[in-house]
């Protein structure tokens, strides 16, 4: 018997092993196939093709054509008041099936050899806006393992609340059989008994609420994870804070590594260019142009002159200077247009700054009060614990009413439900810190 119980254990620890979601998985997982990054990631597929060179206008523009012409004919020719030697008028002449064939065929090559730096610009800015792209990604990366993190340690509290919920069911349940039993003996009245009951269908309820939650944070997390509602898993519990000195390091360097700023620098560097593409509309455009050609026309033979096959080949080269002297003012209006965004780009781009400073020092505040809290919660389920420990023996012996054990029994079911609650609060606040300092995707959390 003994043998059965610990295959029993055996098999379901390791059952339980196997549907243990860690932390780590969980990234791997939304990295690989949470929407939001498989969409960012096509995007950004979508702007290195924009900024290849096969998108700059620095290459020619080559055109082959060809055609063919077929025309077949009936014709009759008459020679009105002509005679022939012997004086008999000269018969009428007809040409049956005449065909005639017309074949062309040519490669034409345009090529912008200057077009006043437009396109120079115009491929910087694209290549600007690829590693916009690629800092968009970035942001959407670190957006999602925040709300990874924050459902997954939803789903971790929830699992602690639900224990806790479930050992003070567990003793209401024990406290309703003593109840019970000692009515049974004559030793407490039936109000005993029924205030027990009360609680331990309260407990049942709150139970049956936290389960749910649960439930519910599971199924957030699979969506997050992009997989199937109904996947079982459960989570860790266990949480590390990163040390703060190593928190300081990378506060010192934020503003060099925070996505936000980064992105809005990008965006000021592409109006720069626009401006710089707008400009060129006031210098020239000069461009070649090339043609090699080929000719085929067959005609057939006539009442004076015999078939013909003329074969041409003809080669072209040209050069051309366009100079939009005047163009009613557009140009004028485009680089007065792209000044003022750019000058927009720069006021927002210092309002980012003074975002960001705030937002760290609210970050940094909001840790060190979660911490703060989390050490106080500590302090507190360790007094709920041996208040309710002492209340425990003390109602056992029949020191103490039930309702002062009862209230002994919600202290230390808050104070945990607490605790656990301002555990995953800290760590929360301290990714949302390390989001701000741009070393998300490289802390080891």
């Amino acid at each position: 018997m003994k043998q059965f119980f610990y295959l029993f254990i055996f098999f379901t620890s390791h059952l339980v092993g196997q549907n243990t979601l860690t932390k780590e998985t969980a990234l791997a997982i939304a990295l690989e196939k949470n929407f939001g990054i498989l969409m960012s990631k096509n995007n950004l597929e979508i702007s290195k093709n924009n900024s290849s060179v096969l998108n700059s206008g620095y290459l020619p523009n080559v055109t082959f054509s060809s055609g063919g012409n077929f025309t077949a004919s009936d014709s009759e020719i008459v020679f009105p008041n002509q005679f022939l030697d012997d004086g008999t008028p000269r018969p009428n002449r007809n040409l049956n099936d005449q065909e005639s064939r017309r074949y062309n065929a040519g490669i034409n090559l345009n090529y912008t050899l200057f077009d006043g730096l437009g396109r120079k610009f115009n491929y910087q800015r694209l290549k600007e806006q690829y590693a916009l792209s690629e800092l968009q990604l970035r942001e959407t990366i670190e957006e999602t393992i925040r709300q990874l993190y924050a459902v997954y340690f939803n789903v971790a509290q929830l699992t602690e609340s639900n224990s806790i919920f479930q050992e003070a069911l567990a003793i209401s349940k024990d406290r309703l059989k003593r109840a019970e039993s000692a009515y049974s003996y004559g030793q407490t009245n039936k109000l005993a008994v029924l205030n027990a009951q009360v609680d331990v269908t309260n407990d049942s309820i709150n139970l049956l609420q936290a389960k749910q939650q649960l439930d519910n944070a599971k199924r957030d997390l699979n969506l997050l994870l992009n997989q199937p509602m109904d996947t079982f898993f459960i989570v860790e519990t266990q949480v590390q804070f990163i040390p703060y000195l190593q928190i300081e390091e990378w506060l010192n360097t934020a503003e060099e590594y925070n996505v936000t700023i980064l992105k809005q620098k990008s965006n000021v560097q592409i109006n720069a260019y626009d401006i710089k593409v707008s400009q060129s509309g006031y210098l020239p455009v000069v461009g070649l142009v090339g043609s090699y050609g080929w000719n085929l026309n067959q005609s057939p033979a006539s009442a004076f002159f015999p078939g013909t096959d003329n074969t041409t080949y003809s080669l072209g080269l040209g050069a051309s200077l366009s100079w939009n002297i005047f163009d009613g003012g557009r140009t004028s209006t485009r680089v007065q247009n792209s000044k003022i965004a750019l000058e927009n780009q720069t006021l927002m781009e210092q309002q980012v700054d003074l975002t960001f400073s705030r937002d760290i020092l609210n970050a940094k505040q909001n840790y060190k009060n979660a911490l703060e809290i989390y050490s106080i919660q500590q302090k507190q389920v360790e007094t709920a614990t041996y208040n309710f420990q002492r209340s425990q023996a003390q109602y056992a012996i029949g020191a103490i009413t039930a309702i002062e054990f009862r209230q002994a029994q919600i202290n230390l079911r808050n104070a945990q439900n607490q605790n656990a609650i301002s555990k995953y609060q800290a760590k929360i606040s301290e990714i949302e810190l390390i989001q701000i300092t741009g070393q998300l995707i490289n802390a080891d959390l």
